[in-house]
């Protein structure tokens, strides 16, 4: 049976930051008016609504007075007993007498009843803040529960709430904006999701400060941060409250809401919101890869209680069972940045890093020892030329060092190997070309191989044998026809001097290389660079390093299909050889690589994720499925390529070095990885 929650069951947790409307001192309207919002968002896991927002922020020195005060009690036991109905869990801020002192505080409800309140820690009393002037700080005189609507309630800073799989810390604005914020503790202790009750006012450029300590906060600790501030609905005396609600995950904006001075509208009418899923798994995971992570667990300054929220009930159940579509967008293309001028800057980054680190390894070689490139006239090895052609430059030493040996082989096209020639004469690099196919043909008789099926023998002509390769049947395979071309391309280039690899990270990933062949070599620049990410480095070169006849053939070679060219062309000399026609889209194998080793997904949670994204292709559920199949077998089967794999520059998050990033045994099974309740 499925899931009856296709969402939480991959670790999502549904939040919703809402900024309802508000009237300045009528608590009761202002309930009503956080009812209906609930009512609106009745399949979140949680709602996070503003700081004071049942009796408005600006309220001044009527928080004083006992009306106001208890008129936000019995607004606060209205709204938990909607939750009886609406099911998720609220975080609604208000005015609350303790003892003989006013505090500001932060109350959880669910299920119908108030679980904790949580007082604001810091109080800003600076500038347009009197916070000191209405409200007493939290502080180590705290009472421990408080009397609410006759029910003693949990009381203090050191209150957790969990909700299964989701552990709510909850801070209070001014305490996201000081040096160590609550927040930070909390989440040491055990918090993944931090909430944020705030009524921060508008001014020049404070709303991309206010966006860059969310995104902070929320990537120093590893956590879902949930972040709702006042609306237009607060008095204007003296300041305007925009309504900006913003929700964060380990360091990324997962969106934010409209806000007054956004630039769409002088006046933002309404109120504002914004839902989004936290991928819970996903922090997990990146808390356990980062071990320094509990490293301040024995310094925390208090012990944390943990209260756990009764499971949702059958109403809320009904509300959620099909949450199907995820709410917070799946970039197909994790490596690629959708934005052109954020993926040209990526790009020239990219190519920094793989110049600088070829530099510093041809720094450490004789001036004038042979850099050794094999050029097939395809992406990966058009970008490895150019990286070399950059770092000699920068050397200020003569370009012909670079040797880019053409190959040609059995299954090399006219396309191709005119390209590779063009593109390393306009370049300037020494050009060598050297047809392997009586190499190969010499070896495949050495060692009585017949390839394709094919009798050879001393006698054999390669033009007779080229003829009859061509008409074999397409779907026709022979490893052994095509590991010894790769071996003898890369005994060529061994033979002559220091190896420049050309390889890339997705064929890594997927073992698509022979062993002691294009597997190898004394350096390698690529090893880092996703196949969906090789196209547009090389269009980047084109775009902003040439111009004139190298762009448009830079161009071409970005247009080319990928293909090893080990198989002999189509009758018409087009390539026959599709590497995605044999292991699925890279786009497919790409995104499998990013969420398998950065976010340890499972295979269940990665196929329900390929189904969300939208892909600049469309994918079957078959062709996903076929595709995740394929990348976890060979993943797993390809270890032992990536264990001795050369030297080279990390440049993203994902690196499958076996010197740093990736350690794995080649012979681990990757049953428990297939299974259907695989769990990252």
């Amino acid at each position: 049976m499925p899931h009856p929650d296709p969402v939480r069951e991959h670790g999502y947790y549904r939040t919703t930051a809402a900024s309802p409307e508000l009237r300045v001192a009528d608590p009761e309207l202002n309930a009503q008016a956080s009812i209906e919002m609930l009512q609106r968002f009745s399949d979140s896991d949680l709602i996070v609504l503003p700081e004071l927002g049942l009796t408005g922020y600006t309220c001044g020195d009527l928080f004083a007075t006992r009306t106001l005060l208890d008129a936000a009690e019995d607004a606060l036991l209205a709204i938990a007993k909607s939750t009886r109905s609406v099911g998720g869990i609220v975080v609604v801020g208000l005015p609350l007498a303790v003892g003989t002192s006013v505090m500001n505080v932060a109350a959880l409800v669910a299920r119908g009843r108030v679980w904790g309140i949580v007082p604001k820690t810091f109080l800003p009393t600076y500038r347009e803040f009197y916070e000191g002037r209405h409200f007493r700080a939290s502080g180590a005189g705290d009472p421990a529960s408080v009397s609410i609507g006759g029910g003693d309630i949990p009381f203090g800073t050191d209150l957790l709430f969990r909700d299964q799989d989701a552990v709510i810390a909850a801070e209070i604005c001014e305490d996201l904006w000081v040096p160590v914020p609550p927040s930070s503790h909390a989440v040491i202790a055990g918090a993944n999701v931090v909430v944020n009750l705030s009524a921060s006012n508008e001014t020049v450029g404070k709303a991309q400060w206010r966006r860059d300590l969310v995104v902070s906060q929320s990537g120093r600790l590893i956590c879902g941060y949930v972040y709702a501030s006042a609306g237009g609905g607060e008095s204007s005396s003296d300041l305007v409250f925009g309504g900006h609600c913003l929700i964060a995950e380990n360091g990324g904006l997962l969106g934010q809401s409209r806000r007054i001075g956004d630039g769409e509208d002088p006046v933002l009418p309404g109120p504002t919101w914004l839902t989004r899923d936290l991928d819970l798994q996903r922090l997990a995971h990146d808390r356990r890869v980062m071990g320094s992570f509990d490293d301040f667990r024995d310094s925390l300054p208090q012990t944390y209680r943990y209260i756990d929220v009764e499971p949702a009930t059958a109403k809320k159940s009904e509300a959620i069972k099909n949450r199907v579509q995820l709410q917070r967008r799946i970039d197909p293309h994790p490596f690629v940045p959708d934005n052109a001028a954020e993926r040209e800057a990526r790009c020239a980054e990219i190519l920094a890093i793989q110049t600088g680190g070829l530099v510093k390894r041809l720094e450490g070689l004789p001036p004038g020892l042979t850099l050794s490139i094999g050029v097939s006239g395809g992406l990966d090895s058009t970008l490895a030329l150019l990286v070399a052609v950059g770092a000699v430059d920068h050397l200020q030493r003569d370009r012909t060092v670079i040797e880019a040996l053409v190959m040609p082989g059995f299954g090399t096209t006219s396309h191709t190997r005119s390209n590779a020639i063009d593109l390393v004469k306009r370049l300037g690099v020494t050009c060598r070309t050297v047809d392997i196919r009586q190499l190969s043909l010499d070896t495949f008789i050495g060692l009585g191989h017949s390839p394709m099926g094919i009798d050879v023998d001393e006698a054999t002509e390669i033009a007779d044998l080229q003829r009859e390769l061509e008409s074999t049947h397409d779907e026709a395979t022979d490893l052994v026809f095509e590991n010894v071309q790769a071996r003898m391309r890369t005994l060529l280039l061994m033979s002559r001097g220091f190896v420049l690899g050309t390889g890339d990270l997705s064929e890594q990933a997927l073992g698509w290389s022979t062993y002691n062949g294009d597997h190898m070599s004394m350096y390698n620049v690529n090893c880092s660079i996703p196949k969906t990410l090789v196209r547009y480095l090389v269009r980047y070169f084109a775009d902003h390093r040439y111009e004139g006849e190298m762009r448009t053939l830079l161009h071409q070679i970005a247009d080319t299909p990928i293909s090893p060219e080990l198989l002999p062309p189509s009758s018409d000399g087009e390539i026959r050889q599709s590497t995605e026609a044999s292991l699925g889209p890279y786009e497919l194998h790409d995104f499998f690589l990013y969420h398998f080793v950065r976010g340890g997904c499972d295979v269940t949670k990665m196929q329900y994720l390929a189904s969300q994204a939208e892909f600049a292709e469309s994918h079957s559920a078959a062709v996903i499925k076929e595709t995740l199949q394929t990348f976890i077998r060979r993943f797993f089967a390809s270890q032992y390529k990536r264990n001795c794999v050369p030297d080279g520059p990390k440049v993203g998050s994902v690196s499958l070095s076996p010197r740093g990033d990736w350690r794995m045994p080649s012979d681990a099974s990757a049953a428990a990885f297939t299974s259907k309740r695989a769990r990252s």
